[in-house]
């Protein structure tokens, strides 16, 4: 590695002298005091010559409301989160650091008391005001929560395609048609620049590595293991900064749709022949001696995007909390990214409560299902065989202990879905008019056996995430249609019919087609 010794390398295992240094609050308003307006920026036309990112500087120099640099954020072991006594180690996001120095993961810590000096209905009031808006950078679902992901950053330092602020969809037919339920709805975190939930952390950690090379840190790219959606995000916003992208594949185990994408968007892609967990021992090896930024999850800033989805849909319910929220979980680190979300709003004021979570996974990559089913007692990796659903196809999950403190803290449910349970629960969304994912079939089958078992009730308000959009799973789709999946009976099968090119045979089947949708 001596041809790269001018970049230091990444530090896996930080040096113990640096501290946080937290910036006083004295100064902040308290509640009872009067709040400033919330941070919209002016609504002044655009001169020909300024650009939304121009004008939001232009403000910036004018006020400094925006960037709140009374709030601010650190790196924390994550074991610190629940024992916060048990550790005073900390580190600046400006840092280039992963790991805590016992080699636990880290997690990115908000000053809660500077927060806390604005009550819930400030934080609802100006979360709100930002919604629809092209001011930049609110127009972001993510970044219009700004002072809750990483409050220190200068706006132009952000790299954004307004990510978020995805379609809560209300499945009303799927609802009551197969479950006999009003109130279900599912979360489109797919409908999104890239096609997955993958974007709202990624515009985060793409920011701070284009911070970080402004300061002139040893950052040259920016690299990471994927099943398909962390890359396509990944190479996306590493373009449009302008930042190199490199990406190591498990080679034939993506989708063609997601493969294409990190090539189609510049990054340097390596088809490796293993699985992900392979990749992922490999990509952490290769950071630790290049100067290249790891951007897995084993990354906390990531989480920091993802937890707005559970903020959004807050907003979307009128900040009314719904009963359960089940996610899709294979590396794991969204479940405790949702837990995060809720559990930081009900913290500080803009709700009393948070919903319980369920974390669904593919019976052919169940590692936090059977340590669910053990009683917590004891986590062994598996190794992931092939599923359709294929980003959730992790034996050894980096953030299991995260997903553990999520699900003991919300009293939440682990379920697991079998390759026929996962695509019939797919089909039979699709039917109703939604285009979903394989892992979306995943939590819906979740969703199916609580409510057969009576956990989740008729009338329970509840949220299925939908992490990826079926777009990109076109021939898992094409497969079941076609009934070309051995030993699967693709129950709900709706393949096109043959038809002979004249009109008695055409009005014969379309006689036929209609009676038996007669009611």
């Amino acid at each position: 590695m001596a041809a790269f010794s001018l970049f230091p390398s990444a530090h896996i295992a930080p040096k113990s002298n640096l501290h946080f240094v937290k910036a006083s609050t004295s100064d902040l308003p308290k509640t009872s005091d009067p709040l400033p307006a919330p941070s919209t920026q002016p609504q002044l036309p655009l001169k020909p010559h300024h650009n939304i990112r121009e004008e939001a500087r232009l403000h910036n120099a004018a006020s400094t409301t925006t960037n709140h640099p009374r709030f601010t954020a650190k790196y924390v072991p994550f074991t610190a989160i629940s024992d916060p006594s048990s550790s005073d180690e900390s580190y600046s996001l400006d840092e280039i650091v992963y790991r805590s120095q016992s080699g636990s993961l880290l997690d990115v810590h908000h000053d809660m008391a500077a927060l806390k000096h604005f009550d819930g209905a400030y934080w609802r009031n100006l979360f709100d005001s930002r919604v629809g808006k092209t001011t930049w950078p609110f127009g972001s679902g993510v970044w219009s929560k700004k002072e809750w992901v990483l409050p220190e950053i200068d706006d132009d330092d952000i790299i954004s395609a307004f990510e978020g602020n995805s379609n809560l969809f209300w499945a009303e037919r799927y609802g009551k048609h197969f479950l006999v339920m009003n109130d279900l709805w599912v979360k489109h975190c797919g409908n999104s620049h890239t096609g997955s939930f993958k974007d709202l952390g990624m515009t985060v950690l793409i920011s701070q590595v284009n911070r970080l090379r402004k300061m002139n840190k040893p950052v040259v790219g920016v690299g990471c293991a994927s099943t398909g959606d962390t890359s396509a995000a990944l190479s996306a916003y590493c373009a449009a900064a302008g930042i190199p992208s490199i990406v190591f594949l498990p080679a034939n185990r993506i989708s063609m749709a997601q493969l294409v994408q990190p090539i189609a968007n510049g990054a340097f892609v390596l088809s490796i022949d293993t699985d992900f967990d392979g990749c992922m021992q490999l990509i952490r090896e290769v950071t630790a001696e290049l100067p290249i930024y790891l951007a897995n999850s084993l990354n906390s800033l990531r989480l920091e995007g993802q937890k707005t989805a559970a903020v959004e849909i807050l907003q979307q319910f009128d900040w009314e909390v719904p009963d359960w929220v089940i996610v899709p979980g294979g590396n794991l680190g969204n479940i405790y990214a949702f837990y995060k979300g809720f559990s930081m709003c009900k913290e500080l004021g803009l709700v009393d409560r948070i919903p319980r979570l369920v974390c669904a996974q593919a019976a052919n990559a169940n590692p936090l299902y059977l340590y669910y089913k053990s009683g917590w007692k004891e986590f062994k990796p598996v190794k992931a065989n092939a599923t359709f659903a294929s980003a959730i196809q992790i034996g050894d999950p980096v953030s299991i202990n995260r997903a553990v403190y999520a699900l003991k803290k919300s009293n939440g449910i682990v379920e697991e879905a079998t390759e026929e349970e996962l695509m019939d629960a797919m089909a039979q969304a699709d039917s109703t008019g939604m285009f979903t994912c394989p892992h979306t079939g995943v939590a819906l089958t979740a969703l199916i056996k609580l409510r057969r078992s009576g956990v989740i009730g008729p009338t329970d308000r509840t949220v299925v995430v939908s992490t990826a959009h079926g777009l990109k799973f076109t021939q898992s789709k094409i497969d079941y249609h076609s009934k070309d999946i051995k030993d699967m009976a693709c129950r709900f099968a709706n393949p096109p019919m043959q038809v002979k090119a004249d009109f008695g045979s055409v009005m014969d089947v379309l006689k036929k087609y209609l009676l038996s949708k007669a009611h």
